[in-house]
């Protein structure tokens, strides 16, 4: 896939702007958070200033979504339209049914979508296509044929191959390693973990000996890392996909006799990590701006609501100060690629 955006080092420059999101805190509750204001639309769109959006993350009260979400209410915000998150409290593959069907019936223009599995949603989602809701997947897509467009992070490629990159150099490119993934059923986490295997190829000294499920939930990623260091006592380190698991994860170590010893890298958040990396428990892990995936995820549904683009291959539109993106094959809009946060640039960032 071809990405015509042009603004260099994505995260770096953006670093500033992203005070928005300092409250990364589990928030544990659920239900709905509407936004909205009047005025019309900017650059990109026609502008009738009533598209309404449903954010459905994965799960409430995971800092990740947190942040995208905040991205999205704030583009929702400037082009004019209103956007509500809600979600069920933990990931399951059917958990978000019922929210999908709520908003075809109360009749949304727009669903922003990160899927719990590829297939489980695909029903709900094509019955709130033929309503007239506009269904767009971020983050975590389902089947193609039942959206009309996926905003993607990151290639499955530089996903993987930035964490294996990570992690060889941090174990010195020998030894036992495992992954501590979120749902066993989560489309993005299978994607780059096999991705991953097929990298790992080319690092014949390094042997995956597990890969275990910590569920986007706090306490059994906590548990999973546990277990995983329990029954394997030469691992060398830990990669996790998911910003839940690698701060559990680091959480566990950071205060144990392998803090130092087990290398944890992975997806995370530069607050959720900070104190790790700061105190030496995580030396580099990865992340494209959350911020930025759920502004463009906005800017991408008001197009489409809009009628600036179909979702077809070519289609350009313009994201606020993001600037403008193409629909790539396969009805894909892609952000850019991750960005390895470290001891040296960790301060720079506030999300």
């Amino acid at each position: 896939m071809k990405f015509t955006h042009r603004r260099p080092a994505v995260l770096a420059l953006l670093a500033p702007m992203l005070a928005l999101a300092t409250t990364l805190a589990i928030a544990g509750c659920s239900g709905s958070d509407d936004d909205s204001s009047g005025g019309g639309a900017t650059s990109g769109s026609s502008g009738g200033g009533d598209v309404s959006i449903v954010m459905l993350p994965k799960n409430l009260g995971n800092p990740y979504f947190d942040t995208s979400t905040k991205g999205a209410k704030a583009a929702a915000t400037e082009f004019g339209g209103t956007l509500s998150e809600v979600g069920p409290d933990a990931g399951a593959p059917d958990a978000q049914v019922p929210f999908i069907n709520t908003a075809a019936q109360q009749g949304t223009k727009a669903l922003i979508v990160s899927a719990n599995d590829p297939q489980a949603i695909c029903d709900a989602l094509n019955e709130a296509r033929e309503a007239g809701t506009k269904v767009i997947t971020f983050d975590s897509d389902t089947d193609p044929s039942c959206r009309d467009l996926f905003i993607n992070q990151a290639t499955a490629d530089g996903i993987a191959k930035v964490q294996v990159d990570m992690i060889a150099e941090q174990i010195g490119d020998a030894g036992e390693i495992a992954i501590l993934s979120a749902s066993a059923n989560a489309t993005n986490q299978n994607a780059w973990i096999e991705v991953m295997k097929e990298e790992l190829k080319s690092h014949p000294n390094i042997k995956l000996v597990d890969t275990v499920y910590g569920d986007d939930i706090d306490q059994t990623s906590f548990d999973k890392t546990a277990a995983l260091l329990q029954s394997h006592p030469d691992l060398k380190g830990i990669i996790s996909p998911t910003t839940v698991g690698i701060a559990a994860a680091a959480r566990y170590l950071s205060d144990s006799e392998y803090k130092g010893k087990v290398a944890i890298t992975g997806l995370g958040t530069p607050n959720q990590m900070r104190e790790y990396v700061e105190d030496g428990t995580v030396q580099e892990f990865a992340l494209w701006n959350p911020a930025d995936l759920g502004t463009l995820a906005a800017w991408a549904a008001n197009a489409l609501v809009e009628g600036d683009i179909k979702g077809e291959e070519g289609d350009t539109f313009t994201a606020g100060d993001l600037g403008e993106f193409t629909v790539d094959a396969d009805h894909t809009v892609l952000l850019g690629e991750p960005f390895r946060f470290n001891a040296d640039n960790i301060g720079d960032f506030d999300f």
